[in-house]
């Protein structure tokens, strides 16, 4: 019992739990099983079975018979809605069954009646052929024990006959089982008999005589009907049978008693090896026959990737393995292949998974259903999917109800339509005479005559009935082609026994040079024995399948018709197609940056050409003009790299897009050097000479060469660090792969969205050293900058602001550093954010340093009097005033530390005054105090600390009296006479 089958009955289970304990629910009763059988109740246990009245509606039931015993009518019967079983009207017995040896006859013909298996009342009727005696009764009936009533009777050869000698042809017939090919094609194949012995030009002196078998398809069943074959009399010359199965075990042990075999509907390509099966031909061609037509599809509709989906069996197995050997010859890939043995689900979702669009389906009819029921399902069907199937299923293969199946026809019918059927020509479709005299529609006729009226859709074996009768013309054109050479030799074919190679190698010779025109078309076989044909190509069309084109694998023609139809607009793609689309900057935002970067560059020449025109004016040479100058520069340099930096794909070609990605590091890194460095110098060397406490280092001079030294070295490292970046690993440009996105139109597509990026083998490497090396140098600057915020010096006027700077830009360059490399995959924020920090960074360092000196020169006018002033005194002036004004700074820091001293010690004086006078003042007697009342207090010395304001000199009373107002005094303003006394 299939899955499904058994799902079905769960799901019905619990229907039949109600109806076991109520009745009057709806349903079929009970019936009794047949004398000598019994019931199988699918889903039911043995106590259910014992209760239950009442079966449910579709319920099924089937008879088993005991023993020996088989069902003779209906197996299984189904419960109607109306409460009734199916074939009520038809009986079902379990009758004995006699030895099946009995229905067969050699050298004569067994009838049974009624047809049907050999049961209990079964009559066989023998007769022999002409030019034989029978021996026995012509008539035997099985019995209710199982055996006949009467021995088989022997046809025995009259020697006294005159005429033509006999030939026989022992064939196996599956009349039934998996494949009953042999309803049509024995008729077929006696026909083409009939018409061969009635030739004068064929074979005049013999007539064929076919001894044939049921072999049921069965390898089983037709081994013991091969052993009757061969062990018993006459000797065939030829075996012929039918079935993929049986062929192989009667083509393997033919070979031990020289016999050729020729098949007419074997198609597995095992049988196409000469060296395990070497006298073995078939006119039903290979199964393999049909990749060369699928290879030139695959070729015309431009598709480079197949999927494949095969039923676990010899036959399909090895024609895949024949498909894939094709298909890699020409460069087509199978990229899934699914196999299943009878539930075919778990496959069809691997296909659906793997995104397989072309589809190869190798399975018998009714998986075929099961696989488009799971193709429904998963929606595997469409404008995006191809199905290539098998051409021999009935016509109406996906309308049969069939009850293994959990799909509606409708939903079949839906889920086929479209595919592309292959299929072997068993039927020549030109209207010409062949060997026979007769053409294929003539031939039809016939064979429509001789079965009767039968429906040929229910006819097993009709398709290939074509290929049974060119195959009795093939041997007979065969044997006659051998009757000359065998004379000349001595020999002739009523010599043949299974000992004699001789006249085997001459049926052989002569089989393998056969070729003419049959009803099925051309026969020819080739170097395995197998019949090379035309291979008819159909689609599903509207419910019914449409002939578009042939294929012929001899001459590698495709007639093709043009008809063919899609869902879509035409053929659908192999795959998904996959569209590269590369991701681009935002041009609006580009431009807008470009302006900025511009004005900023506009800025720095401004500020720039300010520097050099001011050069000589005292207050910009005290702020290091050239350091300034650098600064400038290199804020220009980096607001030129914001424009390689936006450059892409879009405005480049891809070959010259690495000259960008040079442009961009090069003005990035020398500008960063020139202006930070440039700062860090100024920064750095007022920390090293202004900030120590030990008077030699103040006493040192801040030679400009070594300002120029530090940047030159910043700069050397920078420069030397890009070239041996670029020498042992230059940049290149790289591209990165995102998620795959569906278009928003409804197209077959995916978007594969790249985007360039300029990088080399070790990136992360160079980064690293890059950024650790500045990531330390902007840390050291803001450390510098915070030490030097309070000192003053007119060598480098202008620190704080440079330190302002640092603070920016460092701050700037810390975080837009990480935060671009985690943007990098978004081209737009990643260049916002990098351009927008070089572009503030480059202002704000523009105008922290060089807008202030303009506004004080501007609103000063210093810039005219200094020239003035430089132009009349020359450069010893100002040499001259820088000497004097710092001797007088450091006069003035002596003054300030002698009169803090001196106030300490006149604090400390009067503290011990007013402790003497309270001493004092507790030692003096009471009446003493009566005495003295109107005595005047001592006063102190004069000139002692002691004494008011008044009588202290006047350069004491008050220390800020020291100092001018602007705190600015000379040697002059103390009298060294003086000092003594602060000591007394």
């Amino acid at each position: 019992m299939s899955a499904l089958g058994l799902l079905l009955i769960l799901h019905a289970l619990p229907r039949l739990n109600a109806a076991i304990h109520n009745s009057s629910s709806g349903g079929c009763a009970i019936i009794r099983p047949p004398r000598d059988g019994g019931i199988r109740y699918r889903g039911l246990t043995q106590e259910q079975i014992r209760s239950v009245q009442i079966l449910p509606v579709d319920y099924e039931i089937e008879y088993i018979c005991r023993g020996n015993r088989v069902i003779v009518g209906p197996k299984v019967r189904k419960c109607l809605p109306d409460g009734t079983w199916t074939d009520m009207t038809r009986h079902s017995s379990c009758l004995m069954l006699c030895p099946r040896v009995w229905t067969s006859l050699e050298n004569g013909q067994a009838t049974a009646r009624p047809p049907g298996p050999p049961v209990e009342g079964t009559a066989l009727h023998y007769r022999c052929h002409s030019g034989f005696l029978m021996e026995g009764r012509n008539v035997s009936r099985c019995t209710k024990l199982g055996k006949w009533d009467a021995p088989k009777p022997v046809c025995l050869y009259d020697k006294n006959s005159t005429g033509k000698k006999k030939l026989y042809i022992g064939a196996l017939f599956p009349m039934s089982g998996g494949w009953p090919g042999g309803q049509a094609c024995m008729p077929s194949a006696q026909m083409a008999l009939d018409l061969v012995n009635n030739r004068s030009d064929i074979l005049p002196d013999y007539e064929l005589e076919l001894i044939h078998y049921d072999s049921m398809c069965d390898p089983g069943e037709s081994t013991k009907l091969l052993y009757d074959l061969l062990y018993t009399e006459p000797i065939k010359i030829v075996l012929m049978p039918g079935c993929s199965g049986v062929s192989t075990i009667v083509a393997e042990a033919a070979r031990m008693w020289n016999l050729i075999v020729l098949s007419y509907g074997s198609s597995s390509p095992a049988l196409s090896n000469r060296q395990r099966f070497p006298t073995f031909f078939r006119t039903h061609p290979s199964a393999t026959l049909h990749n060369p037509t699928r290879v030139q599809l695959f070729q015309k509709w431009k598709w480079t990737r197949i999927a494949t989906i095969q039923q676990t069996t010899e036959v399909f197995t090895s024609t895949l393995d024949d498909l894939e050997q094709r298909v890699k010859e020409a460069g087509i890939e199978i990229s899934v292949r699914q196999s299943f043995l009878s539930d075919p689900a778990v496959a069809v979702k691997n296909l659906k998974r793997q995104d397989a669009r072309i589809i190869v389906g190798l399975f018998y009819e009714t998986e075929a259903r099961k696989v488009f029921c799971e193709v429904f399902k998963e929606k595997l069907y469409g404008k995006k999917y191809v199905w290539f199937l098998i051409g021999w299923y009935a016509d109406n293969w996906f309308k049969i109800k069939d009850p293994a199946v959990n799909c509606s026809v409708d939903n079949l019918t839906e889920a086929v339509e479209g595919h592309v059927t292959t299929e072997i020509v068993m039927l020549n479709p030109e209207t010409v005479r062949g060997v026979s005299n007769m053409t294929s529609q003539e031939f039809l006729g016939s064979l429509m005559s001789r079965l009767g009226g039968m429906n040929p859709e229910e006819t097993g074996g009709f398709q290939e009935a074509p290929l049974a009768y060119d195959a009795v013309w093939a041997l007979a054109l065969a044997l006659n082609k051998t009757v000359a050479p065998l004379k000349a030799k001595g020999r002739r074919l009523e010599d043949f026994n299974y000992n004699n190679k001789d006249i085997t190698s001459e049926i052989y010779r002569a089989l393998n040079t056969s070729s003419f025109e049959g009803v099925s078309g051309q026969v020819v076989f080739d170097a395995q024995g197998s019949r090379m044909a035309m291979t008819l190509i159909e689609q599903l069309q509207g419910g019914s399948y449409k002939k578009i084109g042939y294929y012929d694998s001899s001459q590698k023609n495709l007639s093709w018709f043009g008809n063919d139809v899609w869902i879509g607009a035409g053929p659908p793609a192999d795959r998904t197609v996959v569209e590269e689309e590369y991701r681009f900057l935002s041009q609006k935002l580009f431009a807008a940056v470009s302006v900025f970067a511009g004005l900023g560059i506009l800025l720095g020449i401004v500020c720039l050409t300010f520097n050099i025109y001011n050069g000589n004016v005292r207050y910009i040479q005290n702020s290091q003009p050239y350091l300034n100058n650098m600064t400038a520069a290199g804020c220009m340099m980096a607001l030129a790299a914001v424009f390689p930096l936006g450059i892409d794909g879009h405005h480049v070609h891809r070959s010259q897009f690495p000259v960008v990605c040079q442009f961009r590091l090069w003005l990035l890194g020398l500008g960063f050097s020139l202006a930070y460095g440039s700062m860090f110098t100024k920064i750095w060397w007022v920390h090293t000479l202004f900030t120590k406490k030990d008077e030699k280092k103040e006493k040192k001079k801040l030679e400009p060469w070594k300002l120029y030294a530090t940047v030159g070295v910043l700069l050397a490292v920078d420069f030397l660090s890009l070239v041996i970046w670029q020498i042992v690993d230059p940049l290149h440009i790289t591209v990165e792969k995102f998620t795959r996105e569906a278009p928003k139109v409804d197209l077959d597509v995916l978007i594969q969205p790249l985007l360039e990026h300029c990088s080399s083998e070790k990136m992360n490497t160079w980064l690293g050293v890059v950024y650790g090396y500045k990531g330390l140098l902007l840390l050291l600057g803001i450390f510098l900058a915070y030490e030097t915020k309070s000192v003053s010096t007119e060598k480098i006027n202008d620190h704080r602001a440079v330190g302002m700077a640092i603070y920016n830009v460092a701050v700037l360059c810390l975080i837009t550093a990480p935060v671009t490399m985690i943007l990098s995959s978004q081209q737009d924020a990643s260049f916002a954010f990098a351009a927008l920090a070089i572009v503030f960074s480059a202002y704000i360092t523009l105008v922290v340093l060089f807008v202030p000196k303009m506004r004080r020169l501007i609103t000063r006018g210093e810039w005219q009097s200094e020239q003035q002033d430089t132009l009349k005194t020359g450069s010893s002036t100002n040499n001259n005033d820088e000497e004097k004004s710092r001797q007088l700074e450091r006069e003035n820091r002596e003054l300030q530390k002698i009169i803090q001293e001196k106030e300490e010690r006149v604090s400390a004086l009067r503290n011990q005054l007013a402790e003497r006078q309270a001493l004092r003042s507790r030692r003096r007697p009471s009446a003493g105090h009566n005495q003295n009342h109107n005595a005047q207090p001592l006063a102190p010395p004069p000139g002692y600390p002691g004494a008011d304001n008044h009588s202290m000199p006047a350069s004491f009373s008050n220390s800020s009296n020291l100092y001018p107002a602007e705190s600015k005094m000379s040697r002059n303003h103390c009298h060294n006479s003086q000092i003594p006394l602060l000591y007394k």
